[in-house]
């Protein structure tokens, strides 16, 4: 593909400023070259009026001009005057316009024809413009008067200086400051152009527009509220999520702050310079974390700029992401069928059935002892060990029989996971499969999970025997937000777990049948470190 050049701004902005030089020294030599042509023309006219009244004068030219063989005496005196003051031509010719002087002797009594003679055979002296073998003239027309009677006309002719000529004449003298001007133009171009340049961060206009356009799209998609204003409190940036936090419907860019979210702080911070981080405010009516900055340029304050959060949803995802809301759910659960099992033992005592008492109490010790020695010397890691018993408490209390897969073991984890992600991922899954067993019947309902930790990496499998994944949504499933089920705050559980996944290098699998169930493996590397890529390169 042909690489097309294209020039940087200081070049154009170089070439713009030396052109314009040019320019304005041309138009103004040529419009000096025709002040000179016109002084010059004006000048050559008087010199030949004057010449030919001089010769109008002469009385050997008043007598003979009109007479038969006047030729005789008027052709020397016209010669000589032609050649003493170096004219083109003298010609006298009388009324009827037939010459008595010419200095082609040849045309002497012939009639002259100039196309504007008219008004000088009616006693009025001027001045003309012609065109002749030898170029453009100036020409002087003078009555020549006998007493009170106009007896002939002399006629003074000069050639004019062309344009070429007199540029000839005179470039010399306008050469060095047009060369002067074009250099001092051409440094001030430069110099104009590198400033220009320099205010602009060294960056062509397309960078400019494309950083634009980058910095646009940022706000517009960004996870967080901003807001930024001016040193006139004027609103300079309010990105959509800023708008949905607060409930902004109609534009805000260029209205005052104070007018648009009175209670922002975004002034105060602008006032004292101090920046807020992290403030549990009520903003707009919202209760939000937020985080104030000046903008500072050179030292001085020229604005302020506001991040924030809804607060409610940063705790939302707080829970999601440390595992704290399923620990409190396991709790609750545990606490509920503890007080249950009390109840019974309590009511088989007071029916005075203390061997069947004491019986469930042996059952119910040695179901719960086996599944915490079991997971007390497989699972390492007590934090996961509690959610899995918490699971299991709360899948009986939804009538959902949880087996935890005997071979399960978890020693250590993979180096690019912690004990908060496995929580969440596992939680997530388990919470997924007992939420997809709600609709099935009570002795159908069952869920697999096993954790099983190889030497080369760690493996999840979470299974049930639901209703499985719809064709349709198999591709969407890990997309955030997406949810089939009703309610606030869905579609997040998957596409955590999704992330978590990529982050680490591994790989989830689904394997789903309508109507039979489904399987979720996860498989995460042990051989990739924070910082390296798979081939063991650094990031």
């Amino acid at each position: 593909m042909k690489r097309v050049f294209k020039p940087s701004l200081r070049i154009k902005i170089g070439l713009l400023v030396f052109f314009l030089v040019i320019l304005s020294i041309s138009i103004s030599g040529g419009m000096l070259v025709e002040k000179v042509f016109s002084a010059t023309e004006k000048e050559l006219g008087q010199r030949a009026l004057s010449i030919a009244r001089t010769v109008a004068r002469i009385e050997p030219v008043i007598q003979n001009v009109g007479l038969p063989g006047g030729s005789s005496a008027i052709q020397p005196i016209a010669e000589d005057i032609r050649l003493a003051t170096n004219v083109e031509y003298i010609v006298v010719y009388d009324m009827n316009r037939v010459r008595y002087s010419n200095p082609v002797p040849a045309k002497i009594g012939s009639v002259f024809t100039g196309g504007d003679e008219g008004p000088s055979l009616a006693e009025h002296a001027y001045v003309s413009r012609a065109y002749g073998i030898k170029g453009p003239s100036i020409r002087a027309f003078v009555p020549v008067m006998h007493g009170a009677k106009q007896v002939g006309v002399v006629v003074v002719g000069i050639i004019a200086p062309t344009y070429i000529e007199l540029f000839e004449e005179y470039g010399k003298d306008i050469q060095i400051p047009f060369f002067i001007a074009l250099i001092v133009g051409l440094a001030g171009a430069v110099i104009l152009a590198y400033n220009i340049k320099k205010q602009m961060f060294n960056m062509e206009p397309v960078e400019i527009a494309k950083l634009l356009e980058e910095r646009i799209a940022v706000f517009q998609s960004i996870g967080e509220g901003v807001i930024a204003i001016d040193a006139n409190y004027q609103i300079t940036v309010a990105n959509p999520e800023a708008c949905r936090i607060l409930n902004l419907s109609a534009p805000v860019i260029g209205r005052n702050i104070l007018e648009v979210i009175p209670d922002s702080h975004l002034t105060a911070v602008m006032q004292t310079g101090i920046a807020q981080y992290n403030q549990d405010r009520i903003v707009g009516g919202a209760r939000v974390l937020i985080s104030i900055l000046p903008i500072k340029i050179e030292g001085a304050i020229v604005g302020a700029a506001a991040t924030f959060r809804d607060k409610t949803e940063v705790f939302n995802l707080a829970e999601e992401l440390t595992g704290v809301k399923q620990f409190i759910e396991a709790l609750r659960v545990q606490n509920h069928e503890h007080r249950n099992k009390l109840h019974a033992i309590a009511g088989l005592i007071q029916l005075g059935k203390s061997e069947q008492a004491l019986s469930y109490v042996f059952d119910v010790v040695y179901e719960q002892e086996e599944l915490a020695s079991f997971l007390t010397n497989s699972i390492h890691d007590h934090s996961i060990s509690g959610l899995l018993l918490g699971k299991v408490s709360r899948a009986k209390e939804l009538g959902i029989q949880l087996h935890i897969e005997r071979g399960s073991s978890l020693k250590e984890f993979p180096a690019q996971w912690d004990v908060s992600i496995l929580l969440a991922v596992l939680g997530n899954l388990l919470e997924n499969a007992m939420e997809a067993l709600q609709g099935q019947p009570l002795e159908e309902r069952r869920i697999d999970c096993g954790i099983y930790d190889l030497p080369d990496c760690l493996k999840i499998v979470v299974e049930d025997n639901g209703p499985g994944v719809p064709e349709e949504f198999q591709d969407k499933i890990y997309e955030q937000g997406f949810t089939t089920k009703a309610g606030k705050n869905r579609g997040i559980g998957l596409a955590l777990i999704y992330r978590y996944v990529e982050n680490a290098g591994g790989n989830i699998q689904l394997e789903t049948e309508s109507r039979k169930g489904t399987m979720f493996i996860i498989t995460i590397p042990k051989q990739i470190r924070r910082g390296e890529s798979e081939d063991g390169t650094e990031n």
